[in-house]
C-alpha cells in the first residue's frame, strides 16, 4: 500500500484522476486520520461529483465521525451521481445506508 505521502504525489502528477484522491482519502481513513479523510473525500466530491464511490464513503466517514447530518447529504449527493451514471446498486446500498441513519429519500419519478 502506498504512503500518504506517495499518494499526494501521485494526486498532484494525476489532478485529472480521481483514483489518487480516492486513495488518499481511503488511506487516510485506513491510519485513523478520520478528519483529514473526510476532507480528502470532500475536495474528491467537490472535483470529480459523480465519483460515486467518494460520495459513498464520505458518507461512511462522516457516519462513523458522527456527523450524522453531513453524512445524510454525502449519501443523498451519492445517490443522485449513481442515477446519473446507472450505477443502480451504488444507489440501493447508499439508499439503505441512508435508511439506516433514519432517513429516506423519496421515491423518483
Amino acid at each position: 500500500m502506498p504512503s500518504v505521502e506517495d499518494l499526494r504525489k501521485f494526486v498532484e502528477m494525476s489532478p485529472a484522476d480521481p483514483f489518487p484522491r480516492y486513495g488518499l482519502a481511503m488511506q487516510l481513513k485506513s491510519e485513523g486520520a478520520l478528519e483529514q479523510s473526510i476532507a480528502a473525500f470532500a475536495e474528491l466530491c467537490a472535483k470529480f461529483p459523480t465519483y460515486v464511490a467518494g460520495h459513498q464513503q464520505m458518507g461512511l466517514a462522516l457516519a462513523q465521525a458522527g456527523r450524522l447530518d453531513e453524512a445524510r447529504a454525502a449519501y443523498t449527493a451519492g445517490i443522485e451521481a449513481a442515477k446519473k451514471t446507472g450505477n443502480r446498486h451504488a444507489a440501493e446500498e447508499m439508499q439503505g445506508a441512508l435508511e439506516a441513519l433514519g432517513d429516506t429519500l423519496p421515491p423518483s419519478k
